[in-house]
């Protein structure tokens, strides 16, 4: 299988999903894995970004992490984990995680896109995104408390709007890109592909790159704790 690119006909996926299915085979790897390329000795993980749609157009689904000291403490991130010996790929690490993580039926989820996989230092893994189609969206909720404390579908348009896209820096020196939503702040390795994301599937619009916040501030900003 190839490492990313199409997994299904994007001709028959829905007029505002083929395009962005499409733009996956011809991906600029240099500029994607920019951001975080693989690393030798990782573990595999994969994350699944689902994209629904609503009478406000498409959505994603995102997960606010429990606040239990670790790597990722309190972040908000797609649905996803490490890969099981179970598991025959990235798709069904995806997919398993995130029926373990929000409870979603798996029967309504159409993987239609591999990404290029991605290195994250902090946690040792190499993430291979899975591009999803929510075909028939179910219920949704926090399955385990000690794992998650929310989950929420956010439109991309609420995404892409200028006015909830900004910078954050980071004591150690990072700076890096995030997203504002409701009781949320998304940034680190989500912030990342999502702006990949919004720049492959055609919905970035032109944002204020020189808005650089502090990571804390920031996080008090829309009403969430923050961790180092």
């Amino acid at each position: 299988m190839s490492t990313h690119g199409p997994l299904v006909d994007p001709a028959g996926l829905p007029d505002w999903l083929g395009p962005v299915v499409a733009a996956t085979e011809n991906l600029d790897l240099g500029l994607w894995r920019r951001f975080a390329a693989p690393g030798p000795g990782s573990r595999d993980a994969a994350v699944l970004m689902l994209l629904g749609e609503t009478e406000d157009g498409p959505d994603l689904l995102f997960q606010l992490r429990a606040d239990t000291g670790g790597n990722h403490s309190g972040q908000v991130a797609f649905p996803g984990g490490g890969a099981e010996p179970g598991d025959a790929g990235p798709v069904d690490t995806a997919v398993r995680e995130a029926v373990e993580e929000t409870g979603l039926d798996p029967t309504g989820v159409r993987p239609v896109a591999l990404l290029p996989r991605l290195h994250v230092p902090v946690s040792g893994f190499d993430v291979a995104p899975v591009l999803a189609h929510w075909e028939r969206p179910s219920p949704v909720r926090a399955v385990d408390a000690a794992e998650t404390q929310a989950v929420a579908r956010i439109p991309v348009a609420h995404l892409a709007d200028p006015a909830n896209r900004f910078r954050v820096s980071h004591p150690s020196g990072y700076t890096g890109p995030a997203f504002a939503a409701p009781g949320m702040l998304i940034w680190g390795f989500t912030a990342g592909l999502l702006t990949m994301l919004l720049a492959v599937g055609g919905w970035e619009r032109p944002w204020d790159t020189g808005d650089v916040r502090d990571l804390a501030q920031a996080w008090r900003g829309v009403g969430s704790g923050v961790r180092s």
